[in-house]
């Protein structure tokens, strides 16, 4: 690929460097790795550890539900970090915005690493957890959006789709690594010692891939459309007010389309392990080794799905991707039930995450195409965070009371009432394959 990105601007000839595919790529997934390295973390351990830790003075199921709560407050600060991070971006820039993303989210999951218990602090211990989370929150929020726009701003037009998938690999890559470092420390380890110091290793071992990913980040150019509009004097001073006065169905068109792919994948993770080691016989590192294997195919339909998104357009293939959770919705239940009933965990999880694959990987070219250069970081930022509420915030918590009322078949439901809100926002939504994504 050259690297060089060419424009006219009236009659001269603008010639901007690109950075190399390889640190695009590294620059892009890196950082939602990272993201997604330590949600898996602090999932997993809400799921397992927390209960007992944080929550100690309560009835198992209302330990696990407060637990799972707590899970819930980054997504709730999400938002606030979109509309922080997204101004910044629009105004001085994607690298800079990303490097102070990555080190806010890096610095505060390190934190939790060191957070003393229940036992040794009392509440003050459970106000840290979720200050530390609603801080990690906030730095997630700049993440993505960024991410995807160093690669999709740096992408051919008939390849940006391809060049998205490149952060949405990190979410498979983040999560491989954390389950898979779980799965070591509790062959390692005994129970009890988990429950001392095990857990905290994946939060502190977080620091390494924050000092690689700051390490990359600071090498890399600006992306070449941000650099365009800063030669043009187009870049915006008030992106967030453009946004929402200007863009706001995209914003809510985004929103609604993203929704389902969070909601989707925190019942395959965060509630499918819960639920595994309650109802289903299975142990921790049972589960967590179900999940690396099937996690695979999650990373091969992220690519298939968003090379045919360059070739047949988004809006059909993410049609389609949703189509398939419906279907998935209304079989699993009656195959996640009995005691240890691998053939069904097996089916849960890789046709889970084959139709997940489907759906998580054209967004990243969707949502960045929906809006302007100017308030482009802005724009996919908030849709991508707002639906992280909407779609993800509560979903452990909300599947786990489900059961608990009505059995699994209610999860179902749940799954796909989620599906078709998004199916119908992609029906509204308008097909962005050919859009000029230099303007």
């Amino acid at each position: 690929m050259e690297n060089t990105t060419q424009a006219l601007t009236g009659s001269t000839r603008t010639t901007i460097e690109r950075d190399p595919v390889k640190t695009v790529i590294l620059a892009s997934m890196i950082g939602t790795a990272i993201e997604f390295f330590d949600f898996y973390a602090y999932g997993t351990a809400a799921a397992t550890y927390f209960p007992k830790i944080f929550f100690p003075e309560v009835t198992p199921t209302i330990a696990m539900i407060l637990s799972l709560l707590t899970f819930g407050v980054a997504f709730v600060a999400r938002p606030l970090g979109s509309l922080i991070f997204g101004h910044f971006g629009d105004k001085l820039g994607r690298k800079r915005s990303l490097v102070v993303s990555l080190l806010l989210m890096g610095v505060s999951t390190v934190l939790i690493g060191f957070l003393p218990g229940y036992a040794t602090l009392g509440m003050a211990s459970i106000v840290l957890l979720c200050l530390c989370r609603f801080i990690q929150g906030i730095g997630l929020g700049g993440e993505w959006s960024g991410a995807v726009l160093v690669a999709t701003e740096n992408a051919p037009k008939n390849k940006r789709a391809l060049f998205g998938a490149f952060p949405e690999l990190g979410a498979p890559i983040g999560f491989f690594l954390c389950n898979g470092l779980y799965y070591i420390l509790e062959t390692a380890l005994t129970p009890a010692q988990m429950a001392a110091f095990g857990w905290r290793v994946p939060f502190l071992a977080s620091a390494v891939l924050v000092v690689v990913g700051l390490w990359v980040r600071r090498r890399m150019q600006e992306t070449p459309l941000f650099r365009m509009a800063q030669e043009k004097q187009t870049v915006t001073k008030a992106p967030l007010v453009q946004v929402f006065r200007k863009n706001w169905r995209q914003v809510l068109q985004g929103t609604l389309t993203m929704s389902v792919s969070y909601t989707f994948f925190f019942l395959l993770s965060t509630w499918s392990l819960s639920y595994a080691t309650t109802a289903l016989g299975f142990s921790n590192k049972e589960w967590l080794l179900l999940l690396m294997g099937s996690i695979i195919v999650f990373g091969g339909m992220i690519l298939y799905s968003s090379i045919m998104a360059d070739k047949y357009g988004r809006r059909k293939v993410l049609m389609i991707g949703t189509g398939l959770i419906v279907a998935f919705a209304v079989a699993f239940p009656f195959f996640l039930n009995g005691q240890h009933n691998l053939f069904g965990s097996l089916f849960f999880l890789v046709a889970g995450f084959l139709a997940m694959g489907v759906v998580y990987g054209p967004v990243a070219a969707l949502l960045p195409e929906l809006f302007p250069t100017s308030t482009r970081y802005s724009g996919a930022g908030i849709a991508y965070n707002a639906s992280a509420i909407l779609g993800a915030a509560f979903a452990p918590t909300i599947a786990s009371w489900l059961v608990g009322q009505w059995g699994i078949h209610a999860v179902g439901v749940y799954l796909a009432l989620m599906a078709l809100v998004s199916f119908l926002a992609l029906a509204t939504t308008k097909e962005t394959k050919e859009m000029d994504y230099t303007k």
